[in-house]
């Protein structure tokens, strides 16, 4: 009965250390998860000349970070808030096209994602819609004089009318 005991008492032990072991593997998980690389760009589309803004987690996030792209050259990313941030302007120079973005940890972990630069002309003019309201050529002093002239006509041909009325009505 000593054996069976004894047996009995070395699985009990075996089986609360795997469990032990799964529920510590199960528990790390997470905080696994929160060590991850990452590097994110908003927008992840941008236009030649304008700002990008990057936010990447390096584990800790702790440290300051570097990023390298030939978009935009190397910026520093620094610790705020949990996270690393930082931003830069693509040159608006930069032919249009897809650009590798890396992020170097200070561990030396690396993450990367794709900036697209586009660079579509812009116009320097609205476009031609014929000679409206809002067409050049009149300035607010013709405007006024015009108003005011039809004002004195209307308040001649009121008055004309009204002295026919009267000597109208002597008849």
């Amino acid at each position: 009965m000593g054996i069976r005991r004894l047996v009995s008492r070395t699985r009990t032990a075996l089986a609360v250390t795997v469990a032990t072991v799964f529920a510590v593997l199960l528990l790390g998980a997470p905080a696994a998860l929160a060590q991850t690389v990452r590097i994110e760009l908003n927008p992840p589309t941008v236009q030649a000349g304008n700002r990008v803004g990057i936010t990447a987690s390096c584990g800790d996030n702790l440290n300051q970070a570097r990023v390298e792209s030939d978009a935009f050259g190397q910026v520093v990313l620094q610790p705020e808030n949990g996270v690393l941030t930082g931003a830069v302007t693509v040159p608006g120079s930069k032919a249009p096209g897809t650009y590798n973005v890396r992020l170097t940890c200070a561990n030396g972990s690396t993450a990367d994602t794709n900036l697209n630069v586009i660079n579509q002309a812009r116009p320097t003019q609205g476009p031609a819609a014929g000679g409206g309201g809002t067409a050049g050529g009149l300035d607010g002093r013709t405007v006024l004089v015009g108003g005011l002239t039809t004002l004195a006509l209307g308040a001649g041909l009121a008055l004309m009318s009204a002295r026919r009325r009267r000597g109208g009505a002597r008849a």
